[in-house]
């Protein structure tokens, strides 16, 4: 399993190199570039949740992101220190209602496969995974 990981604060402005980690990371799997786009997407915005809801805007607190691949799946682990939310308490909006916000979740979901919130004694784990197809 090929794993890669970085830690970064909290501040908006290292979304930008977060994206390019993820984006180069997934350069070298059997992903479409819509399905990669989607997935630098997704840890994008469940960054900006985190930023948002765990750390309430501070700029200054730890975001640590792990990439794991094997020939069956990709998964992306963001771990936070922050304020929890109950996983039955995360709500998107209906996506036909046009006002800014509540997206995420539902982008999060399209993105990937499989998506886990994992409460630790201090803030978050979310785990987002996307399965690989088979090699002919």
């Amino acid at each position: 399993m090929k794993k890669k990981k970085v830690e970064f604060s909290s501040h908006t402005g290292n979304l930008a190199p977060m994206r390019k980690f993820v984006r180069d990371f997934l350069e070298a799997y059997p992903v479409s570039e819509r399905e990669r786009m989607l997935m630098v997407l997704g840890i994008d915005e469940a960054c900006t949740n985190v930023i948002r809801h765990a750390y309430h805007l501070r700029d200054d607190q730890l975001i640590s992101l792990s990439l794991e691949a094997s020939p069956r799946c990709i998964r992306l682990r963001l771990r936070d220190y922050g304020k929890q939310t109950e996983a039955h308490a995360m709500k998107g909006r209906t996506h036909e209602l046009i006002r800014p916000g509540g997206l995420g979740l539902h982008l999060i979901r399209m993105a990937f496969d499989k998506v886990d919130y994992i409460l630790k004694a201090r803030g978050t784990e979310l785990v987002m995974t996307k399965k690989l197809e088979k090699a002919a």
